[in-house]
C-alpha cells in the first residue's frame, strides 16, 4: 500500500463514519426524537475543518493493517469534539452562534449527550469482549475529567504568573487528553499490549499539544484574534512574557487586558507576539514537541504506510506559519 494523505483516507471512509453516527442516533429509539434532532443539528453546525477523525483509523491500522474496525472510534472522535467545540464557544462567550433551529439551552443539552452518553453508547454497541468494552468506556470518562481540568486552567489562566510550562500543562489537558484518549482507544481495540497502548497515549498527548499550537497560529493568521479577544493565555503569549524585560512585561500584560475591548490594543499586542525573539522561542519549543512525537512513532513502529501518514500529520501540526 502506498502512503495515503489523511485527507484522502477521510474521503474514503467519511460515509462509513457518518453511517456509524446515524446508527448510534437511531439506536436511541423512538422516544428520543428530540434528542436525535438536536444532536443532528449540532453535528451540522460544528463542522470540523480538519478531518482528524482518521487518527484512530491510522493507529489501529499501524497495529493490525486494518482501518475499518476502528470506524466506530472515529465516530466517537467526531461526537466528542462536536461537544467540546460547542462548549468552548459557550465558555468564550460565543453562545449566540447556536445551530439554526436550536436555542442555546437546547444546543447545550445536545452537546452534553454528544460528548458523553452517545460515545459511550457507540462503544457499548461494539461486538468486543467485556474487558475491552469496559476499558474503552473508561477512556471516555477519564478523558472528560482531564480535558475539563485543562479547560478550567485555561479559563482561569493567571496571566500575571503565566509561563510556558503552565500553558503546556493546560494544553495537555484540554487538547492532549482527547487525542490521547482516541489513540489509546484505538490501541486497546487493536489488541495491543499495555506498554504499546501507553506509548500510543503518549503520542496522542503530544500531538494534541501540537494541534493546539497549530490552532493558536491559525487564529492569529486568520485575523479572528479570538484568543486576544478572550484574554486567553496562549503559549505564544507566555513566550512573549518570558522573553520580555521587566519593564516591557508590564506593557504586554496591560495590552493583554485591553485587547479584550480595543482593536488598537489587539494590533499592538499582535505586534509584540510576532517579535523575532518571541517567534524564535516559540519555534524552538514547537520543534521540541514535534521531535517528541517523532520519537514516540519511531519507538512504536508498526505498519509503515500508516506511520508515514501519522508523521505527515505531525508535520502539519508542527508547521511554523507565523513570521
Amino acid at each position: 500500500m502506498n502512503s495515503l494523505s489523511y485527507v484522502d483516507l477521510h474521503r474514503r471512509v467519511s460515509s462509513d463514519i457518518d453511517a456509524e453516527i446515524t446508527a448510534a442516533l437511531e439506536r436511541l429509539g423512538p422516544s428520543a426524537a428530540q434528542v436525535r434532532r438536536s444532536i443532528s443539528g449540532l453535528l451540522g453546525h460544528q463542522q470540523m475543518k480538519y478531518p482528524l477523525s482518521v487518527l484512530p483509523l491510522l493507529v489501529h491500522a499501524a497495529e493490525t493493517g486494518a482501518v475499518e474496525p476502528a470506524v466506530p472510534l472515529s465516530a466517537v472522535h467526531v461526537l466528542w469534539w462536536t461537544s467540546a467545540c460547542y462548549l468552548d464557544d459557550l465558555a468564550d462567550g460565543h453562545g449566540a452562534h447556536a445551530p439554526e433551529g436550536l436555542g442555546t439551552d437546547e444546543a447545550l443539552l445536545a452537546s452534553v449527550l454528544s460528548g458523553q452518553a452517545l460515545p459511550i453508547r457507540v462503544v457499548q454497541a461494539q461486538p468486543v469482549p467485556d474487558a475491552v468494552r469496559n476499558a474503552l468506556t473508561g477512556e471516555i470518562v477519564n478523558c472528560w475529567i482531564d480535558a475539563v481540568e485543562g479547560q478550567l486552567r485555561d479559563l482561569r489562566g493567571d496571566v500575571e504568573n503565566a509561563s510556558r510550562d503552565a500553558v503546556a500543562a493546560a494544553y495537555r489537558g484540554k487538547s492532549g487528553a482527547p487525542f490521547a484518549m482516541i489513540t489509546a482507544m484505538a490501541a486497546i481495540l487493536s489488541g495491543a499490549r499495555t506498554e504499546r497502548t501507553e506509548l500510543w497515549r503518549e503520542f496522542g498527548d503530544v500531538f494534541g499539544v501540537l494541534w493546539q499550537l497549530f490552532n493558536d497560529q491559525e487564529d492569529l493568521l486568520s485575523g479572528r484574534d479570538e484568543d486576544l479577544r478572550n484574554g486567553t493565555v496562549t503559549y505564544l503569549l507566555a513566550c512573549a512574557l518570558e522573553e520580555a524585560s521587566p519593564g516591557s512585561r508590564a506593557r504586554v500584560l496591560e495590552l493583554g487586558v485591553a485587547a479584550r475591548r480595543s482593536e488598537q490594543a489587539r494590533s499592538q499586542l499582535r505586534a509584540l507576539l510576532l517579535a523575532p525573539a518571541v517567534l524564535r522561542r516559540f519555534e524552538k519549543d514547537l520543534m521540541a514537541f514535534r521531535d517528541e512525537a517523532y520519537r514516540s512513532l519511531d519507538e512504536l513502529g508498526g505498519g509503515e504506510p500508516y506511520l508515514t501518514t501519522l508523521r505527515q500529520l505531525v508535520d502539519q501540526a508542527a508547521g511554523m506559519h507565523l513570521s
